[in-house]
């Protein structure tokens, strides 16, 4: 799509690899035909001629596996086909558009196959190879369950992690797999069931373990990440910082793990609306990980991620969308292409577009988002209901309110399933559609929305958070409607 190709000219000079079969053609004009039909056939696509230069040698030593199909294959020499295993990766090193007189839409995109060799890529798979054996160091299904988990496939790794528990043997392996059950329900969007995971781990721990294990900081930074989730940021904001006294004592101070602390905290003083402590956390938390973690590592990305949130929230959009950008760059190099953290990054990035005004490239980011997670996340996720509304954000400021009505609506019937009755998203949902039908001058009903966004905002956000004044500006201005 022309989205896609946008983000890959933002990646020149990095890696990018193919999820599938990869059939190529010594034949140029074939090649040409195809690229030329795609672009033609829809104005929402691009047609791109991969240009790849394939060293023989690279082949050999990394064990690259390819074949000349040009004469068992379908067309019969006729293609000059070459077929390359899956995964086969590349660098991008140069993008041209072709002129062409049959459609405008045409590039080149030359592409050099890496190797084993490679130091990017080797520093980034050998730090995933050891965090896998550190963190699931017993090797078959323990391990396929993290990597499942890291991957973004948390309904998978829940059914395995599920199997190993009853077959656990040991304390250490019950509040390993209790722990990880948790990350697994956290990630699902079922947060009861993740914190009785969490806790029921901690418990284990807390007998088995020292004071000030390293094992009972990581259970005080999950049980703190389903707190956030749940909207209980005094509770998650507890748990954070006493996941980070530990760390301070029981590790050096540049560990990765201190980074997740300090990005936890972050987390929540952002959603209360302290932004300076939030951008002061966020950048101690990514000036650990540079100095831990490989350059092109996912919680790179997640560090990115948030501190554009924080410049977003600040109304510095300019920095925000720089910040968005580098993360999805990150995140597109080192993640699967449907992972839910890719869906985070092209949500974000609408939403620097909606409040800029730039209305159809924050409702394709928007899309592009949903799309993802409605493959990647159960159908019920909070996260589908934020994507929600976001496209119901964009809707109505275009005018389209039906269209607006409905995104918000479907929001609502999703986070009333999953959150607790407080949750402050609930909120925003009510606050949403009360606009919605303030836009349409039917203000008896934006008022009955919009108190019962006061209600829970209330109840669930410091006093002076800009959402509380929102929201009692929206009941002003309907009353003087009335």
């Amino acid at each position: 799509s022309v989205e896609n190709f946008d983000k890959m000219k933002q990646t020149k000079g990095g890696l990018m690899s193919f999820n599938n079969f990869l059939s190529t053609s010594e034949n140029r004009q074939v090649s040409v035909k195809f690229a030329r039909e795609g672009a033609s056939k829809n104005s929402d696509m691009v047609g791109i001629l991969f240009i790849m230069t394939i060293d023989p040698d690279v082949c050999t030593k990394s064990k690259i596996s390819f074949a000349d199909v040009s004469q068992v294959g379908f067309f019969e020499g006729k293609e000059t086909e070459i077929l390359f295993t899956t995964h086969t990766i590349f660098r991008i090193d140069k993008i041209q558009q072709i002129h062409d007189d049959h459609t405008d839409r045409l590039w080149k995109v030359h592409l050099t196959l890496v190797g084993n060799d490679n130091h990017e890529l080797n520093t980034l798979t050998a730090h995933v190879r050891d965090e896998v054996n550190l963190k699931a160091p017993i090797r078959g299904w323990s391990q396929l369950a993290f990597i499942l988990l890291k991957v973004g496939e948390p309904a998978k790794a829940k059914k395995l992690y599920k199997i190993l528990l009853q077959k656990a043997s040991s304390d250490k392996e019950r509040s390993d797999y209790n722990h990880y059950l948790g990350w697994a329900y956290n990630d699902i969007g079922e947060y009861s069931k993740a914190l009785t995971s969490y806790e029921r781990s901690l418990e284990i721990r807390k007998i088995a373990l020292p004071p000030n294990h390293p094992d009972w900081a990581a259970s005080y930074l999950k049980i703190g990440s389903v707190y956030y989730n749940m909207g209980e940021y005094s509770k998650a904001l507890s748990s954070y910082e006493r996941s980070l006294e530990i760390r301070k004592i029981a590790l050096p101070p540049n560990h990765p793990d201190l980074a997740g602390s300090y990005e936890g905290i972050g987390l929540v003083y952002n959603n209360m609306g302290e932004y300076s402590k939030a951008l002061s956390s966020y950048e101690r938390s990514l000036e650990i990980k540079k100095i831990a973690l490989p350059p092109n590592h996912p919680d790179l990305a997640a560090s990115y991620n948030n501190i554009g949130l924080v410049y977003y929230n600040m109304g510095e959009y300019s920095k925000a969308l720089s910040s968005y950008e580098r993360s999805l760059e990150i995140r597109r190099i080192a993640l699967p292409p449907n992972h839910p953290d890719l869906a985070s990054s092209y949500g974000n990035i609408g939403s620097v577009y909606y409040s800029m005004g730039e209305y159809s490239k924050a409702l394709s980011s928007y899309e592009r988002s949903l799309e993802i997670q409605k493959i990647a996340l159960p159908p019920n996720h909070p996260s589908l209901a934020a994507s929600y509304n976001n496209i119901g954000n964009v809707y109505k400021d275009m005018g389209e309110y039906s269209k607006a009505l409905s995104s918000y609506e479907r929001a609502l019937d999703i986070d009333k399933k999953v959150l607790p009755p407080n949750h402050p998203d609930l909120a925003t949902d009510y606050n949403n559609i009360g606009s919605v039908y303030y836009n349409m001058g039917e203000y008896s009903k934006a008022l009955s929305y919009y108190e019962k966004a006061q209600d829970i905002w209330k109840k669930s956000l410091p006093s002076n958070h800009p959402h509380i004044a929102l929201v009692k500006r929206n009941i002003e201005n309907v009353k003087k409607k009335m």
